[in-house]
């Protein structure tokens, strides 16, 4: 049986988001588009498949984005069946930056 999980988000997430497409719309017209439908449909599973991705930073679980080198970023309060999406951070990026913006 699946748990269903109130979806949550971290305003950095979207500031982190429009960078990221900013940045794929400058590389090739259109690409930045398709990066944000894949997050965005990815995303909106997380409210019943959350548990299936692996613990990677204390609590903070990831989700590669399909075709694209970025993890979202998140965590799961059982007790109040909620997600907090705190992130979305490109899988070249030095961990030590995330550590300090998670406070981990």
């Amino acid at each position: 049986m699946n748990v269903k999980f109130n979806v949550e988000y971290n305003p950095e997430f979207f500031d982190d988001l429009v960078q990221s497409v900013d940045w794929y719309n400058e590389q090739r017209a259109g690409l930045g588009d398709r990066f944000y439908k894949r997050v965005k449909e990815q995303t909106a599973k997380l409210s019943t498949n959350a548990l299936c991705f692996a613990v990677r930073y204390c609590d903070i679980r990831c989700m590669l984005i399909e075709k694209f080198p970025y993890m979202v970023h998140y965590r799961i309060n059982e007790q109040t069946k909620t997600i907090r999406v705190e992130a979305l951070f490109h899988t070249n990026r030095d961990p030590k930056i995330w550590g300090k913006r998670a406070n981990i």
